[in-house]
């Protein structure tokens, strides 16, 4: 073998490492953020299950007296009944949409029964689903940054050039419906307690 032909395969054996190298670390890559995503959805999962598992406690406590506001009832329900865990993450997220919004109306109606407002069980129900739907909303950030570094890196060079190969497509953010892009004070006027 002529120096000049070695030189060459040496030149080809390195680039061949450099590729490989490229190749492996940006699957690896792709993977962690993938499995970040997975992890960012799965915590969102237990907020939802949280909220969803508290509401029946919420619509029994204001059942009775709220016995003639009965459709704003069954739309709370319905809308917990609603959420499946197996559901794809769009058909998930509009899901959550809808429940925050039913327990939102919930929580306006409240508003008209003073009697629910000065009832202790209403007012500790209705501030513990207020902190999950706060840290549905924190974990729904995290999610949808997972998702954008993920998104971005495979449109990106070289892992735009595996994407399709290995399969890999973006993933779907966690999207807020236009009514749920504000979300209202609630305020029942029940004071807070010292911690």
């Amino acid at each position: 073998m002529t120096p000049a032909a070695a030189a060459a395969l040496f030149a080809v054996a390195v680039l061949g490492l450099v590729l490989l190298f490229l190749v492996v670390t940006t699957y690896n890559a792709v993977v962690a953020l993938r499995n970040r995503i997975a992890k960012a959805w799965a915590n969102i999962d237990v907020a939802l299950r949280q909220r969803h598992d508290m509401l029946p406690n919420l619509v029994a406590a204001v059942r009775g007296i709220m016995a003639f506001e009965r459709e704003v009832l069954e739309e709370v329900t319905a809308a917990r009944a609603a959420y499946r865990a197996s559901d794809p993450i769009p058909a998930q997220a509009a899901t959550s949409d809808a429940t925050s919004e039913a327990v939102r109306h919930l929580f306006a109606v409240v508003e008209n029964y003073p009697e629910l407002k000065s009832a202790e069980n209403v007012a500790s129900l209705q501030a513990e689903i207020a902190r999950i739907e706060d840290v549905i909303a924190d974990r729904r950030e995290l999610y949808n940054d997972q998702v954008f570094r993920f998104n971005t890196r495979i449109a990106q060079l070289p892992a735009n050039l595996l994407a399709s190969p290995l399969g890999w497509e973006p993933a779907p953010f966690f999207k807020a419906e236009d009514g749920e892009r504000e979300r209202p004070a609630v305020d029942l006027g029940v004071p807070s307690r010292p911690a």
